[in-house]
């Protein structure tokens, strides 16, 4: 019997610990992501809660304040701590980044929230949002500050596999050579595309 109960338990907990990948698409722009949960490589972290992960936004002049031949790609590394408030399906994480682009690094610190609708059993339907911030201490190279904030809504259509409509906005701010900060839009657009869990 404990063998039983141990063996679903080892099971439920698998089932909730899930790597992500995901592609987020629209007519000009590609994000590709990946995000590893750590709580399936080290029994002593508990699963869901410590992630590490990456990157890579191919933006386009069209959503920017970039010219078209001096947008470049936007690269990033992320760490997340999160967890589940009261098992009410609400999320929320403190997180870092370490991103870089042309001529700007910067290494943001954020908050993240998740939260799964309870009466979406049937078709699960998730709701996820997130502001990262940079102050000038913490921005590099010629970065003077760095502000980012997404929202996302999840429609779970096949178990551990989602589509994604979302909105994001980064936002590097650069430093001239005055001094004076220059308020530069990296990227604001929508976007929709997949999210895997495995």
């Amino acid at each position: 019997m404990l063998k039983k109960l141990s063996l679903i338990a080892l099971c439920s907990a698998s089932a909730f610990a899930l790597h992500t990948a995901e592609i987020n698409i629209n007519d000009k722009d590609l994000e590709l992501g990946a995000r590893l949960d750590m709580g399936q490589f080290n029994e002593a972290t508990e699963p869901n809660t410590v992630f590490v992960g990456a990157k890579f936004l191919k933006g386009d002049a069209e959503h920017s304040d970039f010219s078209e031949n001096s947008i470049k790609d936007f690269y990033e590394l992320n760490f997340l701590m999160q967890r589940e408030i009261a098992g009410n399906g609400l999320s929320i994480g403190l997180g870092v980044k370490i991103n870089h682009t042309k001529d700007f690094t910067s290494i943001p610190l954020g908050i993240e929230a998740a939260y799964k609708l309870p009466a979406s059993n049937t078709v699960p339907l998730y709701f996820g949002a997130g502001v990262y911030y940079a102050p000038e201490v913490l921005s590099m190279e010629d970065g003077n500050n760095f502000l980012e904030y997404r929202a996302h809504v999840d429609i779970e259509v096949i178990e551990n596999g989602r589509i994604t409509v979302g909105y994001r906005a980064l936002d590097t701010n650069y430093e001239d050579s005055a001094g004076s900060s220059i308020k530069v839009n990296y990227n604001r657009s929508a976007y929709a595309g997949f999210k895997f869990a495995f």
